[in-house]
């Protein structure tokens, strides 16, 4: 039951803020206004069903006894894995096997499994009796698996919010900084491949923040020797990329060199921000939208749509209503003192926040069109239902407070 001395209501507050906002920006965003007239698609009515529906989802949650809570994780996460092997075989949407059809509903089950396996990962590292080594093992095993499936769906831009997570976790279970560092290290070195220049003083860098950590020569060796390799097999690893991932990066590059092609996204996404201006267009004015300019523009790109018809106030407000629901998370997360529900509350905080500045980037064109939707925000049923039961998870724990230690 609901404890009202230990129940966070800011947090509860801020959440349903955010989903009404998300109503509001999906109804202007499935709609279109040519004149006076204004037709809708279904999506709004849906999302706010949607919304109604994970309210009282939350609710039940809170009066789940915690040991039956605790004893469906390790049950619903092998099921949630059988789902990803299933929804390989249903029929291709978009030339991927993402979702489950069941009367006009979608259920992708690549966003239940987000929760389930953050879930899973601080259960397993939390144990006491783990070195370093293991935590990460484990932890990586863990994650490896919802993985694997998921990028042969394909979707590449999911992955990467499970990796983020890990690396939260790992930290708020105390693994030494030096063990995050040997793992981020090659994605590093990704990134800057194309540069020489910033390969060698990257390894630099590199080398020399292992040493302050006081790590043997040989570690360190086999850490920068990785690293090396890893560049030095981009070119493989490029040339085995299909057309379209290849110019999707290119195009976040340079998004003229296709304008009407990969890079038509995100410069109409520019557009539609930048035409806003300060005070925007108004609510349903949005000519990006209203003339079908913008793609994705109710999912995907529904932060452009919040520029183009609420100018910099509007989107301002949107990030500082953002800010202040990620503030509050870190703040709560410090008021959680069992181990496991710690680190699973880390790794939600940064799978929400990553997802975030991912999809903001996308739209103002600082990161690659990846497919990422807005928490709360964009429509899409698993995506609202599962990041708020994400949350409504860490209302539940700080909910338990007193009864465990």
């Amino acid at each position: 039951m609901i404890n009202r001395k230990k129940f966070d209501f800011t947090l509860a507050a801020l959440l349903l803020l955010l989903i009404l906002l998300g109503c509001i920006a999906i109804f202007s965003a499935s709609s279109s206004k040519i004149g006076d007239n204004i037709t809708s698609m279904n999506t709004w009515w849906k999302q706010i069903v949607f919304a109604i529906f994970v309210i009282g989802i939350i609710v039940g949650l809170l009066r789940l006894p915690m040991p039956i809570f605790d004893l469906a994780i390790l049950p619903l996460y092998i099921l949630n894995l059988l789902a990803l092997v299933i929804v390989l075989f249903t029929p291709a949407v978009n030339g991927s096997h993402r979702w489950f059809a069941f009367g006009g509903i979608n259920l992708q089950p690549s966003e239940t499994a987000k929760l389930l396996t953050i879930l899973m990962v601080s259960r397993i590292i939390a144990k006491e009796h783990l070195t370093e080594f293991k935590q990460i093992l484990y932890g990586f095993g863990i994650v490896i698996m919802p993985v694997l499936l998921i990028v042969i769906e394909p979707d590449f831009g999911t992955t990467m919010v499970y990796w983020i997570a890990l690396l939260a976790m790992l930290l708020a279970a105390d693994v030494p900084l030096f063990y995050v560092l040997l793992i981020i290290s090659p994605v590093v070195s990704i990134v800057l491949s194309m540069y020489w220049l910033a390969v060698i003083i990257w390894i630099l860098i590199l080398i020399f923040l292992l040493i302050r950590f006081r790590l043997s020569w040989v570690a360190i060796t086999i850490a920068s020797i990785v690293n090396i390799f890893t560049v030095l097999i981009m070119p493989v690893f490029w040339n085995g990329l299909k057309d379209y991932q290849q110019n999707r990066i290119l195009t976040f590059i340079d998004p003229t060199r296709d304008p009407l092609g990969a890079g038509y996204q995100i410069i109409q996404a520019k557009i539609a921000i930048g035409s806003g201006a300060t005070i925007g267009k108004g609510w349903m004015e949005g000519t990006q939208k209203n003339m079908n300019f913008l793609p994705e523009h109710h999912t995907d790109f529904i932060f452009s749509v919040v520029g183009e018809e609420f100018g910099f106030i509007g989107s301002m407000f949107l990030l500082l209503v953002f800010f202040a629901f990620f503030w509050r998370l870190t703040v709560v997360i410090g008021e959680l003192k069992v181990r496991d529900r710690k680190i699973a509350a880390a790794g939600i905080f940064a799978y929400l926040m990553f997802q975030t500045f991912i999809n903001v980037g996308m739209n103002i064109g600082m990161v690659p069109a990846t497919g990422i939707p807005l928490p709360f925000i964009s429509y899409g049923g698993s995506n609202l239902v599962i990041n708020s039961l994400a949350v409504g998870v860490i209302l539940k724990y700080l909910n338990e407070r007193g009864f465990m230690k």
